[in-house]
């Protein structure tokens, strides 16, 4: 091992797209060590093998790795090929999914050191002692420095990042809420960044060419007046011209006037708005440590959609304790009524550490041991039903998500949205056994034929179906919909492609 040697940091992310502030966050705060390090990047896609002769070609004295739900499997691969031809390469793994309960988990049993917690206060000491030669310990516990010690990470992000990817930002870190299925309910406050600095930091990344931002703040409008500057700097890079896309989380019950009135100046396609509404069920709020206004968190939709231009993704939960399948369909027709125009449909995940394992002997809470750690069954929902609910989930984002089917998703909904869908969904596996690799096309046809079966009038729903082909800008030809559709023209005759796509942003 010499000095000269680089240290390395790197996660695998679920697409190209995303880039890692983690990892960008440990850089900056290197110190004198960052001019010897570099980071890289890969996919869950790549293969492992790939992946650890890439690594070993930059000849590393340390390799460091972003662990996180999605990639825990794929890291452990990639770790086993190194530990097997590298021996004796220092590698370290921090990150969510390797902080908390590492009894049993191979990942830990493989590395150097893990770091648990926010690792930008010990990280440059670690490396230090790794590259002395030094012993360190097996797992290090990282304090939580006062976020106005840290430095900011942005100046990491590259040209081709700020071009090509999403620049992920958070104007504060932590959480009031104690939601047990979270590992946020961990925080024990939401610290800030200096505001000033931080608006500082968005305006050069502007400047840079930054023009897709998303916050990565648990509670973007917990503090309004900081919320309203962060949004007044934001609609201010509209004057010059260029596309502007940003996304927050936001409170679903805490939008007050001044708030949705500052949101109403941003145009269509600019501001996407993730709105975690979970569960519309008090006494499931009670039993997950949730704190929720029903009621106020649906009104405040709804002003959303009337008042803002604002894209409204939604969240739902599957599986929380003490929720019945009759119930969640109670709350999802509630959550159609507002008119978001994503509703999420996600399965409970048993995440390392979040307080939700307290329930697990008292609410018969089984889950997968492999990641994603997804629900397997309840005490008021069986295996059976969970099965049913990841095929709608899955089948609610063909159809229901998408944005490809704006009229033939409300003739499938009618007036009892969650019934109606839930049909369609056994009827759909039951006839296809398949929840992936639907050409549109094939989608269109199955549509059209549920729809008829239903007692739908075949013209008028032949009718639908065409206009929503045509609103996605599709050029095929599903068989069902032969004489409703223009022909398409001759491969020698020229041709516009159709672009009028929501932009959708997802992890």
């Amino acid at each position: 091992m010499t000095d000269a040697s680089p240290i390395v940091l790197c996660t695998l992310n679920a697409k190209y797209l995303h880039a890692s502030l983690g990892l960008r966050c440990l850089r900056a705060n290197l110190g004198a060590l960052r001019a010897r390090s570099r980071l890289v990047e890969f996919t869950i896609q790549d293969r492992p093998t790939d992946l650890a002769e890439r690594l070993l070609a930059m000849d590393p004295a340390v390799v460091a790795f972003g662990v996180y739900v999605w990639n825990v499997a794929e890291t452990t691969r990639v770790v086993t090929v190194l530990r097997a031809v590298r021996p004796d390469l220092p590698i370290v793994v921090g990150g969510p999914e390797v902080s908390h309960e590492l009894d049993g988990l191979l990942l830990a049993e493989l590395v150097t050191t893990v770091v648990s917690g926010p690792g930008e206060a010990v990280f440059a000491g670690l490396c230090e002692d790794l590259l002395a030669g030094r012993p360190v310990a097996r797992r290090v516990v990282a304090p939580n420095l006062p976020v106005d010690q840290l430095v900011l990470p942005y100046d990491e992000y590259t040209e081709e990042d700020l071009d090509k990817r999403l620049t992920y930002v958070e104007a504060s870190r932590g959480c009031v809420f104690r939601c047990s299925f979270c590992l946020s309910a961990l925080d024990r406050a939401v610290t800030p960044f200096p505001l000033d600095t931080f608006l500082g930091s968005l305006r050069a990344l502007r400047d840079r060419g930054a023009t897709h931002f998303k916050f990565v703040d648990r509670t973007f409008n917990l503090a309004i007046d900081a919320s309203l500057r962060v949004l007044d700097t934001l609609c201010s890079f509209l004057e010059d011209g260029r596309p502007l896309f940003a996304h927050f989380e936001v409170i679903p019950d805490h939008m007050p006037d001044r708030l949705i009135e500052a949101l109403a100046r941003f145009p269509a396609g600019s501001l996407q708005l993730e709105v975690g509404i979970q569960s519309l069920d008090p006494a499931v709020h009670a039993l997950v440590s949730r704190r929720q206004n029903d009621a106020k968190a649906l009104a405040n939709l709804v002003r959303l959609r009337a008042e803002t231009h604002a894209h409204l993704h939604t969240d739902l939960i599957f599986g929380l304790p003490g929720e019945t399948l009759e119930g969640f369909g109670r709350g999802f027709d509630r959550l159609v009524a507002t008119q978001p125009h994503e509703i999420q449909v996600g399965m409970l995940k048993r995440l390392r550490g979040a307080p939700i394992a307290e329930r697990i002997g008292s609410h018969a809470l089984v889950f997968d041991p492999d990641p994603p750690y997804t629900i397997w069954s309840t005490s008021t929902v069986d295996f059976p039903t969970v099965q049913r609910m990841v095929r709608f989930a899955r089948y609610w984002d063909l159809v229901g998500n998408s944005g490809r089917f704006v009229e033939a998703r409300e003739a499938i909904l009618g007036d009892a949205p969650f019934v109606n869908f839930m049909a369609f969904s056994d009827w759909l596996y039951a006839l296809t056994g398949s929840t992936h690799n639907f050409a549109y096309e094939r989608l269109v046809d199955l549509v059209v034929d549920w729809l008829e079966l239903r007692g739908g009038a075949p013209d008028a729903v032949r009718a639908a179906l065409a206009r929503d082909y045509h609103r996605a800008g599709a050029r095929g030809a599903p068989k069902r919909l032969e004489g409703r559709l223009e022909q398409p023209k001759r491969r020698d005759q020229p041709s516009a492609r159709g672009t009028a796509r929501q932009a959708r942003v997802a992890d």
